[in-house]
């Protein structure tokens, strides 16, 4: 492992390294990751327009099932530019909360997208035009998780004024699925606002392991094909209490 770059900012502790393994693949890859592993991006030095993790693959095959023709997404939680980079011809609206994570995947991992506002994504996403997305995707966690007011009903509120009709919110949390409090009260926090919701995890032979889950709130039913959804299946949870802003 060669350090690149290492250092706590004023919102996170944020190491660059370069490793010729990633996930039991032997090759040569870059990642961005914060606090206790949890990692951002990684990308393929040898192939840089390669998707490494299942979830940006799942997420964008989501968007591109239910609405072919997207055109504006609003991101929160930029990392190393993965998604924005993977939707050539979509105009991107990002918000990410700490700007050293903007100027490293610039200078490290090759990102060209410009439209990255710095800041909470909550408050940026307020500034924005009602009906002005197709998609709202949630790609912000640390190893304490994904931060509540980008959970709670409130939020989810605001994202179905922001979304054009048949548009949809997408996130990538970090849960244990099942029984997991924390997931279970997200996903019924969502359920409290949008009229169809899914959810999908990685298959783990350890049920309480950390996983990533995505889930998916629209007014309209949500379709997906399985076989593309990089591993993700759909897992049905039971009911959480409702996360409220405090």
């Amino acid at each position: 492992m060669q350090i690149l770059f290492s250092e706590v900012t004023g919102q996170h502790e944020i190491t660059v390294y370069d490793t010729s393994e990633l996930s039991g693949e032997r090759g040569r890859f870059r990642v961005l990751q914060f606090a206790e592993n949890a990692m951002q991006g990684a990308m393929d030095l040898d192939n840089p327009e390669r998707i490494l993790f299942e979830y940006p693959r799942a997420m964008i095959h989501l968007m591109t099932s239910n609405n072919p023709s997207y055109v504006n997404v609003f991101l929160i939680g930029h990392g190393i530019g993965t998604i924005a980079r993977s939707c050539p011809g979509v105009r991107f609206t990002t918000a990410e909360l700490d700007g050293q994570v903007v100027q490293l995947s610039k200078e490290l991992f090759g990102c060209r997208d410009d439209n990255v506002r710095i800041g909470d994504g909550r408050a940026i996403l307020e500034e924005q035009p009602d009906h002005a997305f197709d998609y709202i995707l949630l790609d912000a966690f640390t190893a304490k998780g994904t931060p509540k007011h980008l959970t709670s009903r409130a939020f989810f509120e605001l994202t179905a004024a922001k979304l054009a009709e048949g548009g949809a919110v997408i996130l990538n949390v970090m849960g244990k699925g099942g029984q997991d409090t924390v997931t279970t009260a997200v996903h019924s926090t969502l359920q409290a606002i949008f009229a169809y919701t899914r959810v999908f995890a990685l298959p783990s032979a350890n049920m309480p392991e950390l996983r990533n889950i995505i889930m998916v709130g629209s007014e309209q039913p949500i379709r997906f094909q399985e076989s593309r959804m990089a591993g993700f299946s759909p897992i049905e949870l039971e009911r959480g209490y409702i996360i409220e802003d405090r």
